[in-house]
């Protein structure tokens, strides 16, 4: 399926050497004309270089191309590996022949691993020609780790009958539980947007998606999204309307990779939805759904589709929340599991595991409290996630 990609972007992933599989792990976003810019990066007190230099960077709100490598995080690699990321950055922009405080640099990988910098030197020429408006496949397919398959989202959207598009690209399979962003994503559009603007969008729609999900409950050193805006569509969002139905649109770009992101977790066989309902407030009601979902019990039971509701309930009794287990009710889809804290006996639990052997579901918890809502995206833990990740450095 060819899918529409926004205009003055253009993409491409090559072979540089840095993974040793042979396979790509070296990408370029390229914009014709200067974007507004704007991202959100990791909480994590240990940041990569490229977190570092970005952040410094973003403060001028402008950008004109992205270099991302996998194979190394460039993180825990001291002031050489500060040094690199530069570098990495100014390789780029003598590549593409513009300004290198115009070029913004992530990276994923191992921890600690130093930049291989002469392999990236010597890549970058056929990084810059093979550069294409579709080429996106290459570039996403560069940035994979341990991903299955490459994440990309578009959609088309119209402001007072002028076109545009938001296309959306990410990374992530496993170290995911993210806090301001996820491993590492790249939202481009060709409409007209200030920097402040893409700021609030930003963080209104990441709040949304890639804050709401996990894998195995730990956040990464190097998330980074970015958002970029070119305005090459002749676009422009400037009215209280147009922003609110592009940050929808952008809201929904993200939600799909965010999906994407959970569905493709190191070694998942289910997307779950864990929904909690009738919390005292929002936030409260979000603290729950983020404890289970990362609990390691649920989430091995949900490999073997067992409905041991015991280990739901639980999880949600150690999340520091205050609420009465004998109201709280628990359903698998549209299956009553628990009443007022106590199971439903042996049909239900028939019933239930039916909807365990699905590869996605929805597990809700009702408390019976009042009226906070949220949900929390997650997947399984299987036997693959720990071979996966005993085996990443070898």
């Amino acid at each position: 399926m060819k899918k529409i990609l926004c205009k003055g972007f253009s993409f491409s992933g090559v072979v540089s050497g840095l993974k040793k599989n042979n396979q790509k792990d070296l990408g370029l976003i390229y914009s014709e004309v200067p974007t507004s810019i704007a991202g959100v990066f990791t909480k994590n007190r240990v940041q990569a270089a490229p977190v570092l230099l970005d952040r410094e960077r973003i403060k001028k709100g402008f950008c004109r191309a992205v270099i991302v490598n996998s194979g190394s995080a460039n993180c825990c690699t001291g002031d050489q590996g500060m040094k690199d990321a530069i570098s990495e950055a100014r390789l780029a922009a003598y590549g593409l022949n513009i300004s290198e405080e115009l070029i913004f640099v992530a990276s994923t990988g191992v921890i600690g691993k130093p930049l291989a910098l002469d392999k990236i030197e010597a890549a970058v020429p056929a990084l810059v020609k093979a550069l294409s408006p579709g080429g996106i496949n290459d570039f996403a397919q560069a940035i994979m780790t341990t991903d299955t398959v490459p994440k990309i989202v578009s959609r088309n959207g119209n402001i007072g009958g002028s076109g545009f598009n938001i296309t959306g690209v990410a990374k992530g399979a496993g170290m995911i539980c993210p806090d301001m962003a996820t491993m590492l994503c790249f939202v481009c559009t060709d409409a007209e947007a200030s920097p402040g603007y893409l700021k609030e969008a930003l963080l209104s729609s990441v709040e949304k998606s890639f804050n709401r999900i996990t894998i195995d409950g730990d956040t990464s050193t190097n998330d980074t999204v970015l958002v970029m805006a070119n305005g090459v569509s002749g676009t422009v969002v400037g009215s209280r309307a147009d922003k609110t139905y592009f940050k929808e649109l952008l809201g929904e770009v993200l939600m799909e990779l965010a999906k994407m992101v959970v569905k493709d977790g190191e070694g998942a066989t289910k997307l779950v939805d864990i929904i909690v309902k009738g919390a005292a407030s929002g936030s409260e009601a979000e603290k729950i759904a983020k404890t289970i979902a990362n609990s390691s019990l649920v989430k091995t039971a949900l490999f073997g589709e067992d409905a041991n509701w015991g280990r739901i309930l639980a999880a949600a009794g150690r999340s520091g929340v205050e609420f009465d287990p004998g109201l709280a009710d628990i359903y698998f889809n549209d299956v009553l599991m628990v009443k007022n804290g106590m199971g439903c006996g042996d049909a239900a639990e028939i019933e239930a595991t039916k909807v365990l052997k699905n590869p996605e579901f929805t597990i809700m918890v009702d408390l019976k409290m009042g009226e906070g809502k949220a949900s929390v995206l997650t997947c399984d833990f299987s036997i693959d996630y720990v071979k996966i990740n005993a085996d990443y450095r070898s």
